[in-house]
């Protein structure tokens, strides 16, 4: 990474940064280098003067993410302030950044009367981690809107792709390339009973289900064709069980909270513990939501 000593950049540099700070089940070692770019622009400059065998982590609110306690070597980029761009284009086209909370898209889209954007305030991430692994709530998915995508390699090259060229489903998603979004257009439709109240309304019945204000990553596992990783969980008995810090979730079997004590590698160890019950006792395997990335602390 020496060749950035030698570009100027516009954004924020830091070093032996704690993911803690960045992660919503508050837990995670230090990142060797984290970069919040000041724009698109920025970042690509960014990419194309990191060394070619440096690993690149990407995070947005950190939802979706457990970074062991070991930490993370090579680079961190973090979207949610520099790539924050949203906008309404003609016939009902918005173009939002990767840095964009799916909640505040959401409420945009409610205010501008285009829909179906309700769906996106249940999605407890970033533009840019929904559309790198086809996020949904309340029955929508991200790519059921998305016209095309803007994109940056490792090079600096940002391209613009059409959905076509991307393999998609349930929470999967093929890229076409060694690249990363960047920006996504969603393709909304005049909506006159959008508003910011159903968006409320719709929260508001979340919160009854789940643990909503608790430090966790939201659901930690996929749902099963045909059946729910909650239920599953649930009937193995398994709310409420906890290792150190790390707790099933009273409220909902597919969350993970943080008590207040917890590592990461408490909450990895409950992850692999919930998965080898449910194999065991109902003969499916679950498929962990999140990344887990990282190195534990060495013995």
């Amino acid at each position: 990474m020496n060749a950035l000593a030698d570009i100027s950049f516009r954004g924020r540099i830091r070093h032996n940064e704690s993911m803690s700070r960045h992660t919503s089940w508050r837990v995670g070692g230090p990142a060797d280098i984290y970069f919040e770019p000041a724009d698109a622009r920025d970042l690509a400059d960014f990419l194309a003067g990191l060394d070619r065998d440096s690993e690149i982590h990407w995070v947005g609110l950190g939802s979706n993410l457990l970074v062991r306690d070991g930490g993370l070597r090579g680079v961190v980029i973090a979207t949610h302030r520099g790539l924050s761009g949203l906008e309404r284009l003609e016939d009902g086209l918005v173009r939002a950044e990767a840095g964009v909370a799916c909640a505040k898209l959401a409420r945009q889209c409610a205010r501008w009367k285009l829909g179906p954007a309700e769906f996106f305030a249940g999605i407890p991430g970033t533009v840019g981690g929904a559309l790198a692994m086809n996020a949904g709530a309340f029955d929508g998915e991200t790519w059921q809107r998305v016209s095309a995508v803007e994109t940056v390699d490792r090079t600096g090259q940002i391209r613009t792709r059409l959905c076509e060229e991307f393999e998609v489903s349930y929470r999967t998603v093929e890229m076409p390339a060694a690249e990363w979004f960047i920006a996504g257009l969603f393709d909304f439709r005049e909506q006159a009973d959008a508003s910011v109240e159903s968006i409320r309304k719709l929260l508001a019945r979340r919160k009854e289900s789940q643990p909503i204000g608790r430090p966790s990553c939201g659901s930690v596992f996929r749902n099963p064709r045909n059946d729910y990783a909650a239920r599953l969980i649930e009937a193995c008995g398994l709310k409420g069980l906890r290792l150190g810090g790390a707790e099933v979730s009273g409220k909902h079997a597919n969350f993970i909270i943080n008590t207040g004590s917890a590592t990461a590698a408490d909450v990895e160890s409950l992850i692999k513990k919930i998965q080898d019950q449910v194999r065991r006792e109902q003969g499916v395997d679950l498929v962990a939501e999140v990344r887990i990335v990282g190195e534990p602390i060495a013995d």
